[in-house]
């Protein structure tokens, strides 16, 4: 009898001590990693590469998400708002929703499936073939090397992406709009830019910084504590792109309620 009561709480302190190590495992990675970026030397080159990787690479996928999001956003809010007559805030409603949330979340996710899974399974790969090893056998310190150069890079890319998928995703709902819906393009231009004010656009931006740290934190320490060969590394592969997209989600309520909680 007092197995059935006991085994579980202890598998539950487990669990929890677990989690508790994970996490603060997790934010002593960060915090080393943030470290690195303020003390020299930082491989630009690195710095680059991830860069280019990121921001010009996940472009087409991030701009065929915006725009086909912003015509069934403004596809879908026209047909909900007909029936209170109030279609003329759809403008307003495309723009305000893409620079607040769609645009920003929506491209992280995409950058999570593609980058943070690049990520992990290069620096997976690397440590369970023993070359993180080599790094540190030629004095080169392997967060300095691997996971600065990502993170920061990251952190600049993200919103450049966002910036581009705002601006596509409000075209896509413009096209609707104007050649779908018959809307006057004048009209529906003003619309948009009456409506969007600076606020919406910044917030949309700092949350996309947040969300590309998060995407390169969990690929690279995914990647740099994998083990167990390729099966390990697969493992790690998926568990960066799952706990990125749900601390995405997660952090997009956190940021959501700073900016606009009254």
């Amino acid at each position: 009898m007092d197995s059935l009561i006991l085994d579980p709480l202890a598998a539950l302190g487990r669990a929890t001590l677990a989690a508790c190590r994970t996490v603060g495992g997790v934010a002593l990675f960060a915090l080393e990693a943030i470290s690195h970026l303020l003390r020299p030397p930082f491989y630009w080159r690195l710095f680059w590469r991830a860069f280019v990787e990121i921001a010009w690479f996940s472009l087409p996928v991030v701009a065929l998400t915006a725009i086909f999001t912003g015509m069934v956003l403004a596809l879908q809010s026209y047909t909900g708002f007909a029936r209170f007559n109030a279609q003329s805030t759809i403008a307003s409603v495309v723009v305000i929703s893409l620079t607040r949330e769609l645009g920003p979340v929506l491209a992280a996710l995409m950058v999570a499936g593609r980058i943070g899974a690049s990520f992990a399974a290069e620096i997976g790969t690397m440590r369970v073939t023993d070359q993180i090893d080599a790094l540190t056998t030629l004095s080169t310190n392997p967060m300095k090397y691997l996971v600065a150069p990502r993170i920061l890079a990251a952190v600049i890319a993200l919103p450049l992406l966002v910036l581009v998928a705002d601006i596509l995703g409000v075209m896509g709902g413009w096209l609707i709009g104007t050649y779908k819906l018959g809307f006057v393009s004048v009209a529906y231009l003003k619309s948009t830019f009456d409506f969007m004010q600076a606020e919406d656009v910044i917030s949309g931006l700092v949350k996309a910084a947040a969300f590309g740290f998060v995407i390169a934190l969990m690929g690279t320490w995914c990647g740099y504590n994998s083990k167990g060969g390729a099966q390990g590394v697969g493992g790690a592969t998926t568990t960066a792109v799952v706990v990125s997209s749900i601390l995405i989600l997660a952090l997009d309520y956190v940021l959501t309620e700073a900016f606009f909680a009254r």
